[in-house]
């Protein structure tokens, strides 16, 4: 008999349960616990960054300039109540990336400058990395609406997600001068192993929400999402690129993490002091757990995927001035909100590492995309987009003090 991946996690979670309660941890393992329960973590407070009763705020990512200056990206859409719609969705075609910039970290610009609004549909997820050389890369993808006769002429290969909408892929943008003009954008390769096409009917463009990291002889690493399976076009699994041009162009490494039931997708990366590429997984047919794989030869293979042990999606990994790593992510079960872990240099510890709850006052599980950076050497700010008892979706942040 084979037994399926989520019953292999739920029994030996259910065994080191029961060995944590006999040798006297089962708290730590268990229940998360306030910022002010931990030593070397603070709470300082939560920040508001942009609400605006128009507009759904979402999917923020944050970089600190060579200035000091903090850039902020997220993607805006239409408040579609405002029109007696019932609600908002992810997918609309009014959707386009957006900018705020502050110089202390707290007080931001109010009107969003534009990044970018793809001319052939809705844009999602702009993905900020800074890279060595001081310039901005910011990854994102799209959906295009069609007519209901463009829809009637699609293939089995193109993905519908909506009753108009389909997917166009992902695409990559740039900026010589700190995020204020943006170049592009540019398509990045389909894999040989991806099996859809975008609206146009080509190559799907390779795409991820979710941090890229750049490694210390300027090389880039990326995760994309790869459907393989015509017969399961939205089941992932997660792949890795790189770059040795500044993402001018890329190059296939090799799989991250697959499986024949679970799907990976929206993943971040981050390498360790050691040399090891650690990549945080977020799943889907697996109880919402999160996931993490790991390569010890420089991203030319991963070990086989495990999962961490805890819910939570997607994810982010922050180095801290000591070598630790800040991990947030969104809580999308009750109480709705947001939580961190504080891992070792490697992130080994992510099984015992103690879950800090930052908030829990969300109103349901559309919230979360967590996106943290350094302030000073003690304070982070760590952003996300939140609501509150079902109402406006907005940009907020909450500043932590890490000793």
């Amino acid at each position: 008999m084979t037994i399926s991946p989520i019953t292999r996690f739920r029994s030996s979670t259910l065994y080191s349960l029961l060995f944590l309660l006999i040798v006297g941890c089962l708290p730590y393992a268990v229940y998360a616990i306030q910022t002010d329960s931990i030593p070397t973590v603070r709470k300082v407070k939560d920040i508001l960054i942009y609400q605006d009763s128009l507009f759904y705020a979402s999917f923020p990512s944050i970089v600190k300039l060579s200035d000091g200056e903090y850039l902020l990206a997220f993607r805006r859409a239409p408040n579609r109540r405002i029109f007696g719609e019932s609600g908002t969705n992810h997918v609309d075609p009014n959707s386009y990336l957006v900018t705020l910039r502050s110089t202390d970290g707290e007080n931001w610009s109010q009107e969003p400058s534009l990044l970018y609004a793809h001319p052939f549909g809705g844009s999602q997820d702009p993905c900020l990395l800074l890279k060595h050389d001081g310039s901005l890369l910011c990854t994102s993808y799209g959906w295009a609406a069609l007519r209901s006769e463009g829809i009637e002429h699609l293939t089995s290969s193109q993905v519908k997600v909506s009753a108009n909408s389909v997917f166009l892929g992902g695409y990559l943008l740039h900026s010589q001068d700190d995020g204020q003009t943006w170049n592009g954008p540019d398509y990045p390769l389909s894999l040989l192993v991806e099996v859809r096409q975008d609206a146009l009917g080509q190559p799907l463009p390779a795409y991820n929400r979710g941090a890229l990291w750049e490694g210390q002889n300027g090389k880039l690493f990326w995760s994309v999402a790869v459907a393989e399976d015509t017969t399961q076009l939205r089941k992932t699994s997660a792949h890795l690129l790189t770059s040795e041009d500044g993402g001018q162009s890329w190059n296939y490494s090799c799989p991250i993490a697959r499986d024949p039931v679970v799907a990976f997708n929206e993943t971040s990366l981050y390498q360790t002091p050691k040399g090891d590429l650690v990549a945080f997984l977020r799943t889907a047919n697996f109880d919402g757990q999160a996931c993490v794989a790991r390569s010890t030869d420089g991203g030319r293979s991963f070990s086989a995927w495990q999962s961490m042990g805890f819910l939570g999606y997607p994810l982010h990994a922050l180095p801290l001035p000591d070598k630790r790593v800040l991990l947030t992510y969104g809580y999308r079960a009750e109480p709705y909100g947001i939580r961190a872990r504080v891992l070792n240099a490697e992130c080994t510890d992510f099984a015992t590492a103690p879950e800090i709850i930052l908030r829990k006052d969300g109103g349901n599980g559309d919230l979360g995309y967590t996106w943290s950076v350094q302030m000073d050497d003690r304070r982070v700010l760590v952003v996300y987009y939140f609501n509150q008892a079902d109402g406006l979706r907005h940009i907020a942040g909450t500043i932590l003090e890490i000793e």
